[in-house]
């Protein structure tokens, strides 16, 4: 378990004290303290002393105290854990998500009766304000249109993948087979880019939802969410205006333009159609998510903070020629050539061709040995 933190003293203590209490034995957790400037790393040091005569070699911490030049701080701590790891299977989760003491153990059983190369554990969201719950709510509905959870196991439907940062289990020889972290340093949504990696690279992804067993408070109020999206919603459009554009049109026509609908005698009957399949929605992933259903009577104010969390981060990184994260700057320039899906597809494109000449090339050998014997 990889778990990178930096600036995280007032939530590493329960994150560790959770994942201390996995019941899967052979664990072992691998804490990479990047350059925090609070007690992050005293906190880590004092667990791993603790732990060293409890638990031999469970608990191990890394220290990176300068970022080389081209990577992103995260991606970073991933690749040093990885290089410091040997296990077949790696969990990358965050430093502030709450684990029950079962999960790994069951995600561990399922990716190898599914015989997973990629499985993410959707966690749950905590929600502790109505807020929040508006937000969320509408994000995750918002979700189902860029990526179909039913169509993820199927390696045709491309465009639907899976990756969340709070819990990425990947088997290593998948993850080395597509290059690692290095093609992906600059990826400002490392866990949805380490999602569209292994799809284009025809690895099997799985997908599954575990009602209150992975626990993750993301921001505080509306408010901390939406400041929270400024780095990650333009990412998430590859820093392109007009997809990020599109995407603001779509939820304007989609979302808000039903209500209208509802005035004008000839629409109300289709207005009414979209407004309940958006319900319907609501309950469904509501069922999953533990977010409220009834959170779906205030969806337009959802829909409304989202469109606003979209102007405001691609304007801020426009701006700002870049984007600042944790109290790095990454120049636009830079990550505009390293969160393109376009360079990860044309790569694993080469490698598939290149593995299928390697097999027809063995297959004639073999055939050509066999006919002169």
């Amino acid at each position: 378990m990889v778990v990178p933190a930096r600036d995280e003293a007032e939530k590493i203590s329960a994150t560790l004290d959770a994942l201390l209490q996995a019941d899967y034995p052979g664990v072992r957790i691998l804490v990479v303290d990047d350059r925090s400037t609070d007690g992050t790393g005293a906190i880590v040091d004092a667990y791993v002393a603790e732990y060293a005569e409890k638990k031999p070699g469970k608990l191990e911490a890394l220290h990176i105290t300068e970022l080389p030049e081209g990577w992103l701080g995260k991606t970073f701590a991933l690749m040093v854990a990885t290089d410091n790891s040997e296990s077949d299977y790696l969990l990358f989760t965050d430093a502030d998500v709450l684990f029950s003491p079962s999960v790994l153990r069951r995600a561990l059983v399922y990716a190898q009766d599914s015989d997973a190369d990629h499985l993410v554990v959707v966690p749950t969201m905590q929600v502790e304000s109505r807020g929040e719950g508006i937000v969320l709510g509408f994000l995750q509905i918002f979700g189902l249109w860029a990526s179909r959870p039913w169509k993820i196991e199927d390696p045709k439907a491309k465009r639907d993948i899976v990756g969340v940062g709070a819990f990425n289990l990947v088997r290593r020889d998948a993850l080395s087979e597509i290059g690692g972290w290095l093609p992906q340093r600059l990826a400002v949504l490392e866990d949805i880019t380490l999602g569209r990696r292994m799809k284009a690279a025809g690895m099997r992804q799985r997908i599954a939802f575990a009602p209150g067993l992975v626990l993750v408070h993301w921001a505080k109020g509306a408010g901390g969410l939406l400041s929270g999206m400024t780095k990650n919603l333009y990412s998430a459009f590859n820093f392109q205006p007009l997809l990020l554009l599109l995407a603001w049109s779509w939820i304007g026509v989609f979302c808000l333009l039903p209500l209208v609908g509802l005035a004008w005698w000839p629409t109300v009957l289709p207005s009414l159609v979209v407004l309940c399949c958006i319900g319907a929605s609501y309950r469904v992933m509501g069922a999953e998510s533990q977010i409220d259903a009834r959170y779906a009577w205030l969806y337009p104010l959802g829909a409304l903070a989202m469109m606003f969390a979209l102007l405001r981060s691609m304007v801020v990184v426009l701006v700002r020629r870049g984007v600042e994260w944790r109290g790095t700057f990454y120049p636009l320039r830079d990550l505009r050539r390293h969160n393109s899906p376009f360079v990860w597809e044309r790569a694993a494109r080469k490698l598939r061709e290149e593995e299928a000449n390697a097999r027809r090339l063995a297959k004639k050998l073999a055939k050509n040995r066999k006919k002169n014997f």
